[in-house]
């Protein structure tokens, strides 16, 4: 399991307290952090699967946590 750091957590939460924000939203309420400070974690989340990260029609890049459905996952047995 991968250590988060505070900046991680900081920034897991307020996606999860949003249920999902746009960039611009997340970055405004961590005002302590610089932009590219939240931009690269928000990168480093999306690449290991904790974030999802998606372009809408406006043009903004919305961030949300990614839905687990039971049974959804793909299991492999062993012959």
């Amino acid at each position: 399991m991968a250590l988060h750091t505070p900046v991680t957590d900081r920034i897991l939460g307020a996606v999860q307290r949003t249920h999902g924000c746009d960039l611009d939203t997340l970055t405004n309420s961590l005002s302590d952090l610089s932009w590219s400070q939240v931009f690269l974690e928000v990168d480093r989340l999306s690449r290991q699967g904790q974030v999802q990260v998606t372009l809408d029609t406006g043009g903004r890049y919305l961030i949300r946590l990614p839905e687990y459905k039971e049974g959804s996952a793909t299991h492999y047995v062993r012959p």
